[in-house]
């Protein structure tokens, strides 16, 4: 889980996953996201906070347009691609970072990679608008799918209600024709996991979800459940998100979709080096010679 691994992207681009986290900074242009609404919801704070996140190490910049909050009110396409495309516009002109759009309408995407985007990053895991899988294959998209318990009966164990959403989202993927090398999977921290017991239960086994033979990405970033342990609001969970991701990464997550960027580039660097140190020892065990 480790190796390296190509993620490919829209417009020629690439990424390698597997041997160094990769951190993707969110910028909300929105007026009501659960921990920064309103923060960033015009074209200049917003491309100043997307700046800022690059320089403090963020390969990947993820921009949404409506709030994914429980509860949020939904947004006309019309709203949320007025947000996000003339950012995604002025950054692709930087042609230094990944663009990622966090959308699940079709038509949002298109217009998004024709604007620049890299990366469609689905939260409904192509089950709201299955033609988003249309969009990666046809013009080259990577593809995050994530799982969500959202709208449906979940089942009662966390891994097995994993397998059976995201066994469909990919098969709506193939039926497509999305490529293999295209496609991330992301377990929905959060999404209808409604309690921090289930939050954690997910986190604790993991690595039952390699089975799926794909990279994954998680976004633990400021979740409610994160506040139930700590005590602490939204914007002061940054610390708590770290320690998340470094257990994920420790566990095969390649992909950390963040709010602090700095905070979690260290954490995931020290991380990193931990997992380099046990590939090695292991490496020089399978050398030593039987007795």
């Amino acid at each position: 889980m480790f190796e390296p691994k190509p993620w490919l992207l829209a417009h020629g681009r690439s990424l390698t996953l597997g041997p160094r986290a990769l951190v993707m900074g969110i910028v909300n242009v929105t007026p009501d996201s659960f921990s920064d609404g309103g923060q960033f919801d015009n074209l200049e704070r917003a491309l100043r906070q997307a700046e800022r996140l690059i320089a403090e190490g963020a390969q990947i910049i993820d921009v949404g347009g409506e709030s994914t909050k429980p509860g949020a009110e939904p947004v006309s396409p019309q709203t949320e691609q007025g947000r996000i495309i003339p950012l995604i516009a002025e950054l692709a002109k930087r042609g230094d970072v990944a663009i990622s759009v966090d959308t699940y309408r079709a038509e949002t995407g298109r217009l998004a990679v024709e604007a620049g985007a890299h990366i469609l990053n689905d939260v409904w895991g192509l089950q709201r608008e299955p033609d988003m899988a249309g969009v990666a294959a046809e013009t080259g998209a990577g593809l995050v799918i994530m799982h969500t318990g959202r709208e449906r009966t979940k089942l009662a164990d966390p891994i097995e209600d994993q397998r059976v959403f995201l066994a469909r989202s990919l098969e709506i993927a193939n039926d497509a024709g999305v490529g293999k090398d295209s496609i991330v999977l992301d377990p929905g921290f959060g999404f209808a996991k409604e309690t921090a017991d289930e939050n954690l239960d997910l986190m604790a086994r993991f690595e039952e979800l390699g089975s799926f033979k794909y990279p994954f990405l998680v976004g633990t970033s400021r979740k409610r459940f994160i506040g139930t342990l700590t005590g602490r609001g939204p914007d002061q969970r940054d610390a708590g998100t770290a320690a998340t991701n470094v257990i994920l990464r420790m566990q095969g997550a390649g992909i950390f979709r963040v709010h602090d960027v700095a905070m979690n580039v260290d954490a995931l660097r020290f991380a990193d080096a931990m997992i380099d140190r046990g590939l090695v020892a292991q490496s020089e065990r399978c050398r030593e010679p039987s007795v």
